[in-house]
């Protein structure tokens, strides 16, 4: 799926978002549509919500515009720093979003402590599960192997396959298959 056929033409569709503590709030119907369509939000007691690293992808594409609470605009690098405030690896995880979606994946939340995001193959979400598992990190911060190893496990009794993506100091993105040594 390339990028065109992910993402209508910003003169097409632009939402519009509320600032909020853990995201940003959607509240018009139409573009709770579309957005969901798309693989991007969730939605819990009737409330639809962006995660940061999806309101930053979609500031920076133009199809979103954010207000914070006094009707003012939110721009990209206040929505980064209060994504920040919430997330130490607030920067690896956007970029992280922002690789996997500007290939044509769709990319979910993650589960659990070690599980960053889903990702679900070109043309497969909302009709198969998620394919990949992916745990992001940082290059030259230290990432206790316990962690790695419980997303592993986690991982294989999904049958998924694990990917740690490493965001390398020129802020490049570099990704890595993880499977269990096996001895013969």
């Amino acid at each position: 799926m390339s990028e065109k056929e992910n993402l209508p033409a910003t003169s097409e569709f632009k939402a519009k978002g509320l600032l909020a503590e853990k995201g940003v709030k959607i509240t018009e119907k139409s573009n709770i549509d579309a957005l969901s369509q798309r693989g991007y939000g969730t939605s819990e007691n009737d409330v639809f919500t962006l995660a940061f690293y999806e309101a930053l992808y979609l500031v920076d594409k133009l199809m979103l515009e954010v207000k914070d609470k006094k009707g003012d605009p939110v721009a990209f690098q206040s929505l980064l720093s209060a994504y920040d405030g919430v997330d130490e690896n607030a920067w690896a995880h956007y970029l992280v979003y922002r690789d996997l979606r500007s290939r044509g994946y769709v990319v979910r939340e993650g589960f659990g402590a070690e599980i960053d995001f889903r990702i679900y193959d070109r043309g497969a979400y909302g009709k198969d599960t998620a394919q990949f598992l992916v745990v992001s990190t940082q290059e030259g911060k230290p990432a206790p192997m316990k962690d790695l190893a419980n997303a592993l496990t986690q991982c294989q009794s999904l049958k998924k396959e694990l990917v740690v993506a490493v965001m390398n100091r020129r802020g490049e993105i570099v990704y890595y298959s993880v499977s269990p040594l096996t001895f013969k």
